[in-house]
């Protein structure tokens, strides 16, 4: 069977359904916790590459030991052509690690269950094509991809933050936003950053409850896409796609 190795960042952010999701398709999860004491490795062995959101920055490797490591595997993994998978943070920081650029986003944050829409290439593209036009996912974060790295290319935007989504080369995927969340994970978000979403105007509770009535459409939408990339990490998905040098 296909192996993905996965680096989370917290606690907090586990692969939630991933855990369930990418196994049933054939692809079995080698989770590393490098905020728990687990060394990350020095070249990748497994056949794809998944990175999990985060507190820390992607553009600040003092927020973290291992996040100069992190970007170094990804960095390995997009130029070799195997699938990647990076959401939130991960998408962040495989952004900066091929080039692009991520800040403190100058709209504040995003929290909750939020709309993103399609651009032009993702109708072309083998896991985006049969995503809908305006999908529903889950936002939670404070920093934003202001720049996408060199001829990578735009599957989502939204119009507070235009990177929502991109592809490096043939195989590797950045998501700002989050796919995986399991009603706990928003729920123990929404305890844990109660004030910063007040400071923003909303009422952690609702945000919460409002993200958590979305999660079976984000089910709907998000699991084949998940599939797909299953699909893509057991070689079954032909790409003509360059990767990137």
């Amino acid at each position: 069977m296909a192996r993905a190795l996965v680096i989370t960042h917290t606690a907090a952010e586990s692969p939630g359904t991933l855990s369930q999701w990418l196994p049933a398709a054939g692809v079995e999860l080698d989770v590393v916790e490098p905020w728990n004491g687990d060394r990350l490795p020095g070249q990748l062995t497994a056949d794809a590459l998944v990175v999990m959101g985060g507190p820390q920055q992607a553009y600040d490797d003092a927020s973290a030991p291992w996040l100069r490591q992190t970007k170094q595997l990804l960095r390995n993994a997009a130029r070799e052509g195997l699938p990647v998978l990076g959401i939130c943070l991960g998408a962040q920081l495989l952004a900066e690690a091929m080039g692009g650029r991520v800040r403190a986003g100058d709209q504040g944050p995003e929290f909750g269950a939020r709309l993103v829409s399609k651009r032009d290439a993702a109708f072309d593209d083998p896991l985006f094509s049969e995503i809908p036009l305006s999908p529903v996912v889950v936002q939670w974060h404070w920093d934003a991809i202001v720049d996408l790295p060199p001829r990578a290319v735009l599957l989502a935007g939204s119009p507070r933050y235009a990177n929502q989504a991109f592809r490096v080369g043939a195989k590797a995927y950045g998501l700002q936003f989050h796919i995986e969340t399991p009603p706990e994970m928003v729920r123990g978000w929404a305890a844990a950053d109660a004030d910063g979403v007040r400071a923003s105007g909303l009422d952690p509770e609702q945000v919460a409850d409002r993200a958590v009535d979305v999660l079976p459409e984000i089910e709907e939408v998000w699991h084949p896409f998940v599939e797909r990339f299953a699909a893509l990490v057991r070689g079954e998905t032909r790409t003509y796609l360059p990767v990137v040098s």
